[in-house]
């Protein structure tokens, strides 16, 4: 598996052994360098980490033969085949969860290190800044996990987003919450709560325009601080508020943070969302998920049953990292195995070519190891056929429960918290 190799360019090294290679060696057989820059430390790395583990299998799943994927495109063939079986390098960098860290690792990736095309950041905000680098330079950017209907609304020409979006989000919540309110619960007051960047404010200004458009009645809207250290004043409003439905947009400590504070403050809503992001994080089930009983997020991956693409993923995932591929790292890779494809396609490391392929992308269900529709991209590089369903944590897990056609159980109702 690749390593972050940020030490030895730094030091001066990586650059001249390059340049030593042989020329045909340097042309023909080097590896394909994509840089994806990650948080690997900061309020969000243990998300940051769980995507770098699930890029590093795609790699292995990419450079190396998996005959038990014979759907998967790459996954059968070592290397990419339509460049003479050339395998594939990722560059890791850290941007900490810093907007302007990670427009300068961008930069640095794409002026030092070279890389063919990138793969990044996890939040919208860094991806905000980071794409823009790309969009300059003429570099495909394909932006597999951030959800921010707004990254897609800049008129960009190098940026391709496979997952589905805020909007999206918005809309199965809505559906969800009037499918509840028809079913004779009561869904009289929801709030929105979301924090202050880039991916909770535009993500939440979708989710109030779905619920509005459903007829549901927004109960106010509470904006906080994403690296807020303590959130008692806005579970205090809330639970003046009293609403019957709570949608928290946040990142991982927030998440665990308004678990907590909900907990020593005696107060739960009668349904609670989260969506995705820090809920979907391994570390908040560990940290909070016995004081989270029965709370609903979104998700476009489930491990499946065995024998499927997704199963087999999911096993050499665990085998690397040690646990279970959740939504986000599970987005993560398959955008990584997605711009693959396209590269492989393309025949050639030529990023207007690249772009092409991307531009014509049309991978199908069975071809991919996530649940969506498949992959194609409108005008905007906007995946057409994203998909999402919701899912309730049920002990350690979450579990698929709408829509129907989709769920392995009914919602359990009202939420339950911690007793």
């Amino acid at each position: 598996m690749t390593t972050t190799r940020r030490t030895l360019t730094r030091m001066g090294l990586a650059a001249p052994a390059l340049a030593l290679m042989p020329r045909g060696l340097r042309a023909a057989d080097a590896p394909i360098r994509i840089g994806a820059p990650y948080p690997l430390t900061g309020v969000a790395a243990s998300a940051g980490t769980a995507v770098k583990n699930a890029i590093e299998v795609a790699v292995d799943i990419i450079n190396n033969a998996h005959p038990e994927l014979p759907t998967l495109p790459l996954a059968a063939t070592e290397g990419l085949p339509g460049l003479g079986g050339r395998k594939v390098e990722v560059i890791f960098a850290d941007h900490q969860g810093n907007p302007a860290i990670a427009q300068s690792e961008a930069l640095r990736l794409i002026t030092r290190e070279k890389v063919t095309a990138m793969a990044g950041c996890y939040q919208s905000s860094c991806v905000l800044t980071a794409s823009a680098v790309c969009e300059r330079y003429g570099i495909p950017f394909m932006a597999s996990e951030a959800s921010a209907p707004s990254l897609t609304e800049r008129g960009f020409k190098w940026f391709f987003r496979p997952t589905p979006i805020g909007t999206d989000f918005g809309a199965a919540y809505a559906s969800f919450l009037a499918d509840r309110k028809a079913a004779g619960f009561k869904v009289d007051k929801v709030a929105v709560i979301n924090e202050n960047t880039e991916y909770g404010t535009s993500t939440g200004n979708a989710i109030i325009g779905a619920l509005k458009a459903k007829g549901l009645n927004m109960d106010g809207r509470i904006v906080y601080n994403a690296n807020s250290s303590d959130v008692s004043a806005q579970v205090l409003q809330l639970k003046d508020a009293n609403p019957d439905c709570a949608i928290f947009v946040s990142y991982t400590s927030d998440a665990i943070l308004f678990a907590k504070t909900m907990h020593t403050l005696n107060w739960k809503p009668p349904i609670l969302i989260g969506d995705d992001s820090g809920f979907s994080d391994n570390a908040f089930i560990d940290a909070a998920g016995d004081l989270a009983q029965g709370v609903f997020d979104r998700s476009s991956y489930d491990p499946g049953k065995p024998g499927s693409a997704s199963f087999i993923v999911n096993e050499l995932y665990k085998k690397h990292a040690g646990h279970a591929l959740d939504d986000t790292s599970a987005r993560g890779m398959q955008g990584f195995l997605a711009l693959m494809e396209a590269i492989n396609r393309a025949g050639s490391t030529e990023p207007s070519k690249i772009r092409a392929a991307l531009v014509s992308q049309d991978l199908k269900p069975d071809q991919l190891m996530i649940g969506y529709n498949g992959i194609a991209y409108d005008a905007k590089g906007q995946n057409k056929l994203a998909a999402t369903l919701l899912v309730q944590l049920t002990g350690k897990k979450y579990v698929a429960v709408w829509p129907d056609k989709s769920a392995v159980q009914q919602p359990v109702l009202p939420y339950k918290g911690w007793n």
